[in-house]
This record gives structure tokens, sequence and C-alpha cells, in this order.
């Protein structure tokens, strides 16, 4: 199946009542490993990467590989720019034929984080490419931005912001937590709070390291999409890593990778399922 747009993906989403996991990836075989759990779970998702991870290869690769790999799955899914810190990105990314982006003003005050939101809005929208814009500091490491920075998502600012920047999307800081370092403590009662005045759909950074259940809870809440990435990262190195352990002379790389690719297709349909309180 074609890659849509994220917007579309959420209105599937919000009609059946699902979480949307929106899965890092790296390369390629974690692509297709993404896509085959969720291909296993028959659930839709999104393919996402930070700036970070494109330096691996480039935007136009990454789409390509993600639009033509997704041509053999029958599910939908999404292509994502992750954390766009500058406006350079969002712009590569569009022109790449990414189908959403996010821009990320997070650490930026109020207002700066408003204008800088809505000159990528202004931009994306031109293409027809929805953004996720971010209110409230996350604290944790994110590949290798460390944030010291840990402010909770104010609902006093919410609706303004969104109407003021016109972000399609918006990402939320209840508690969570980016990477595996830190312990998320989520406030469930703020949600709701940011729920009863979001304007638009919310998004929680950092799903790695959260429980399942706590997950699944905050779908009544206006919760949409859960980012995840430490998880699959840290299945597909220990993957790869064992390997090795097993056999230092391990000189297969093919099969190395075929084995940390089905280790991440599992996990991401055990995810998918589980944030959606369904059994696997």
């Amino acid at each position: 199946m074609a890659v849509i747009s994220s917007l579309k993906l959420v209105e599937i989403a919000q009609r059946n009542g699902w979480l949307l996991p929106a899965y890092n990836t790296t390369n390629m075989e974690m692509t297709l490993g993404i896509l085959d759990g969720l291909q296993r779970a028959g659930m839709p998702g999104i393919l996402q990467i930070a700036p970070t991870n494109v330096r691996l290869s480039s935007y136009e690769i990454i789409s390509m590989v993600v639009k033509e790999a997704s041509r053999g799955y029958v599910v939908p899914t999404a292509l994502h720019l992750d954390h766009g810190k500058t406006l350079e990105d969002v712009r590569r990314a569009v022109q790449a034929g990414f189908t959403s982006v996010m821009i990320d003003g997070a650490s930026l005050p109020f207002e700066e984080n408003v204008r800088f939101s809505r000159e990528a809005v202004d931009y994306c929208h031109c293409y027809g490419v929805p953004v996720e814009a971010e209110l409230g500091a996350i604290r944790g490491k994110e590949d290798d931005y460390l944030s010291e920075a840990d402010l909770k998502t104010d609902p006093a600012q919410v609706e303004e912001f969104v109407k003021r920047t016109g972000c399609d999307l918006l990402a939320v800081s209840i508690g969570n937590v980016h990477g595996l370092e830190d312990t998320p403590k989520i406030d469930l009662p703020l949600l709701e709070n940011l729920a009863s005045v979001a304007p638009c759909p919310l998004v929680l950074h950092g799903g790695s390291g959260i429980e399942h259940k706590t997950i699944h809870a905050m779908q009544p809440y206006g919760m949409v999409k859960i980012n995840i990435a430490s998880d699959l990262r840290k299945t597909f190195i220990s993957t790869v890593g064992e390997a090795f352990e097993a056999d230092r002379n391990e000189h297969n790389l093919a099969r190395v990778l075929i084995d940390a690719r089905n280790a991440v297709a599992e996990m991401a349909c055990e995810t998918t399922r589980a944030i959606n309180g369904l059994s696997n």
C-alpha cells in the first residue's frame, strides 16, 4: 500500500479507537522489520526518522526505501520527520516526499516557539503536509541530544498555541521521558485536562519504558500517536551483538541482519497490539 498522510491515519485511528504507534527507523532492515510487525498486528502505524539518523543516508534515500517497501504490505503507513530542529530539516523532508513532519521548538520560550512552529506550518501546508508541534519540555536522551529540561505542558497555553501555530498534532509533556535511562512518571489527570482544551489530537513522545496498559489508558483523552524508538533500537542492536558473542567469526551479515529484522518485527507487532489493549 502507498504511504499516506499521517492525518489520514489519525482519522482511521480515531474512528476505530486505536492508538497509532510511530516507530523510529534508521535503515532498510529496521524499516522492513517495522512494516513486518505492523502487518502481523493487522494495524496501521507510522514510520519516522529524526535528522540525527538521516545522516546515515539521506532524506531522499529514506523516503525511497519506505515508499518502495510499503508497496508490499496491506496495512497503511505514513512517513514522518521526527524532531525537526531546523526549518531546513523540515524543508528537506517535505521535498523528499515525507507525508508529515514534526517541528521541535519545545526548548524555546513560548512566543519564540509559536513563531518558529508557525513558519514550519505555513511552509508545510503549502504542500499539503501536516505538522506536529511540541509544547512542554521532555527530559532524557534523544539520540545524541541530552535534555535536562523537564517542563510539563501548561493547559492554559494549549488552545492559544494550537490556534496561533495552526499545527495539526500537538506533542505534550506529561511526565514522559526520552530514552531508557530515566523513569517516566505519567500524569494522567494532566492529560485529561489537556485533552479538554486541545483543539487537535495529542502525541506522546518517549513511549519506550512506559507500561503498555498505561499507554492504552491514554486513548480516551485525545491521545492518538505514540512515539517508540529506544525499545526497537535496543532490540536490533542486541540481536546483532548476540550473534557476535555467539560466534566471533560470524561473517554472514545477511543472516545476522535478517535475525535483527525479525526481532524488530516481533517487538513491533507485540507493542502495536499491547498499546491497543489486544493480547498477542
